[in-house]
């Protein structure tokens, strides 16, 4: 069937057929991804913030400085409006 022909059957499709071909088409791309992403049998390691305490520190410290920042802008601004 040409692209042309195909695309006017589509077009020519009730909802519920329309619906039922692209979930057909997502199933068939998302198996053909999985495929070439994950294989059978193999093992990956995953991350996770649990026994992470220098994660945690690092986080602090962003935080703490982020508000430092803020109050170093705040305080620049309040400066300027008294003038």
């Amino acid at each position: 069937m040409l692209r042309d022909e195909l695309v006017a059957e589509l077009y020519a499709l009730n909802r519920a057929e329309k619906l039922r071909v692209v979930q057909l088409l997502v199933n068939e791309l998302a198996a053909d991804t999985s495929a070439e992403i994950l294989e059978d049998g193999a093992v990956y390691e995953i991350w996770s913030p649990y026994d992470a305490a220098s994660a945690a520190a690092t986080l602090e410290k962003m935080l703490l400085e982020h508000k430092k920042k803020i109050g170093l802008c705040l305080n620049n601004i309040l400066n300027i409006a008294a003038i």
